[in-house]
């Protein structure tokens, strides 16, 4: 039933509403709730990425102790003539940015070898430090758990 129809009902009047934004202090416990968001999400994306990096830094490791073991089933010896041989890639990715050095640890003997892959750029910090690999299988790192 509207107004005009019955003279007793008074007029609905639309309440005067203003949409003005957001106040100062919604603003800022947004911000604020981000940065808590952020100040907890970053440190454990970062040790995340650096996780991802050491990966693929040991699966590296790995394919070039193959390589070493394939070179002494073809003479019985690693070294290339009595001198360390040359490494097919000594970075780790092997192409891309670099994050890890890889060489030999100590001369090349006979009957033994030890790999080493050292942290460098972005991932110096790493807390598990230089990766080695010899010829056993002995896998090493700074810390003595979780690294490989």
């Amino acid at each position: 039933m509207t107004t005009a129809m019955n003279p007793t009902i008074p007029p609905v009047r639309m309440a005067r509403t203003s949409n003005r934004g957001f106040t100062l202090l919604e603003l800022v416990l947004a911000i604020a709730i981000i940065g808590i968001i952020v100040a907890v999400a970053f440190p454990a994306y970062q040790n995340q990425v650096e996780d991802t990096r050491r990966t693929t830094a040991q699966g590296d490791l790995l394919e070039l102790a193959q390589w070493m073991e394939r070179r002494y089933s073809n003479g019985f010896d690693y070294r290339n003539g009595g001198n360390d041989p040359v490494l097919p890639f000594d970075q780790s990715p092997q192409q891309g940015t670099a994050f890890y050095d890889i060489s030999f640890a100590a001369n090349v003997g006979r009957d033994t070898f030890t790999l080493q892959a050292v942290p460098t750029g972005a991932q110096a910090g790493d807390d598990c430090g230089t990766l080695t690999l010899d010829e056993q299988g002995n896998r090493g790192a700074a810390l003595a758990n979780g690294c490989w």
